[in-house]
This record gives structure tokens, sequence and C-alpha cells, in this order.
């Protein structure tokens, strides 16, 4: 029964994290709604921390309080998931420090891809709440393992 449902969950876990990558991939690449589909004839990056996020906090009542959530908020939600599964789908992946480093090379693999094909904007505030998403992912992964493996102990 055991190996049953670990199946189900890795495959299950496997099946989330490529629908999450898709989905992801269409919104950083492709989505209308937060220009996307405008390739810029300039490469357009900042390179400077916290100066996208400075920018949204003090102009967030010119900017609108959805841009605002968005790009202070959206990019750590939307990274969650990936330190929460990968440690699922990757045993070898449970350090915290491994979803750590991981979120942070696919965070900047997505913002290199971003530069070079002139879509959206290499931002490193982009960079950093990415990885603070991914982070805040592995911690809850780690809780939950925590959980998990406490509550089998006491059947």
């Amino acid at each position: 029964m055991k190996s049953i449902s670990r199946t189900v969950i890795m495959s299950v876990s496997r099946v989330l994290f490529v629908l999450y990558i898709i989905l992801l991939a269409y919104f950083l690449f492709f989505s209308e709604r937060y220009g996307r589909t405008i390739i810029s004839d300039d490469y357009r990056y900042n390179l400077v921390l916290f100066k996208e996020v400075r920018r949204y906090i003090l102009y967030r009542k010119e900017i609108g309080y959805e841009s605002f959530i968005v790009n202070i908020f959206g990019n750590v939600l939307a990274f969650a998931p990936f330190g929460f599964v990968l440690p699922i789908i990757s045993a070898g992946n449970r350090k915290l420090i491994n979803i750590t480093l991981l979120s942070l090379e696919f965070s900047l693999t997505i913002e290199l891809i971003q530069l070079i094909f002139k879509v959206g904007i290499f931002d490193v505030d982009d960079i950093l709440m990415n990885t603070l998403g991914g982070i805040l992912g592995g911690i809850c992964f780690l809780i939950c393992h925590k959980l998990i493996k406490s509550i089998k102990k006491l059947r």
C-alpha cells in the first residue's frame, strides 16, 4: 500500500510540476496581459537591487494597486510551488540550500531568456523575489514533511 501511494504521489507531483512550468512559461514569455507579446528593439534590464521594488512602493497609487501587488508579491507566490514540489519529485533536493540554489538558477535562466529574446525585462529584483518564493515553498515543504513523518510515527 505504501509503495502504491508513494508512486501515485510522485506521478501526480511530476505532472503538476510540468503543468506548473508550462503555465509559468506562458505568463513569463507569452501573456498578452503582462505585455509579453511586445518584443522590444532594445535590451531592457535593471541591475540595481530594489530599484523596481522601491519604484512600485513609492508610486503604487499612480501605477495601480493590482500592478503593485502583482509585482511585489506575484514573483514570490509564482515561485513558491517550485520550492515546494521540487523536493517531492527529487529527493536529493530536500535541503533548503539545494532548493535555494535551484530556485536562483531557474530564476536567473528565466531572466536571461527574457533578456536574450527581448521579452520582458531582465530584473535583479525579480531574481531575488523569485528565489525568495522558492525558499518559502521549500520551507513549507520541509514543515509539511516533518509533520507527516511525526504523524506516521504516532501510528
